[in-house]
């Protein structure tokens, strides 16, 4: 069955070309999503995450969620092992919550040519909603 039979979609466009970081990706989640909200979602995959739950931002009306992701390759590229080294390596300062054991063995496989990307991890927090999002790769 079509995932989008009898449902309301919102379709939004992710332009790959210019998704070369963090930064670049959640600014444009930012701009097809969340206009309509006084606040911005942050760069923090657990927001992003959430976002996909619904409920709020511009597709809470929707039942749906369509992103159609072009020039994917490129996004994959910008968000890979050194912008995810780099994203980690971030954690690691002296006053950070984060987990540094947990960061420092992310950064190790990373290194090694194991682990996942950025790119990697939010396609699968995509994938785990896949009951109401849907991922068009271009």
């Amino acid at each position: 069955m079509n995932l989008k039979d009898d449902k309301t979609t919102l379709t939004i466009y992710l332009e790959g070309a210019t998704i070369t970081d963090i930064t670049s990706f959640y600014r444009q989640v930012n701009a097809q999503l969340m206009q309509d909200e006084d606040w911005q979602l942050g760069e923090n995959l657990d927001a992003f995450d959430d976002l996909l739950y619904g409920g709020y931002s511009k597709w809470k009306d929707y039942d749906q969620l369509e992103i159609i992701w072009t020039d994917i390759a490129v996004s994959e590229r910008g968000l890979g092992r050194e912008t995810t080294k780099t994203y980690y390596e971030s954690k690691l300062g002296e006053n950070s919550p984060y987990n540094q054991d947990l960061a420092r063995e992310k950064i190790k496989r990373l290194e090694a040519g194991k682990g996942q990307t950025y790119f990697d991890i939010l396609m699968e927090i995509i994938e785990s909603h896949r009951d109401k999002v849907i991922l068009v790769k271009r």
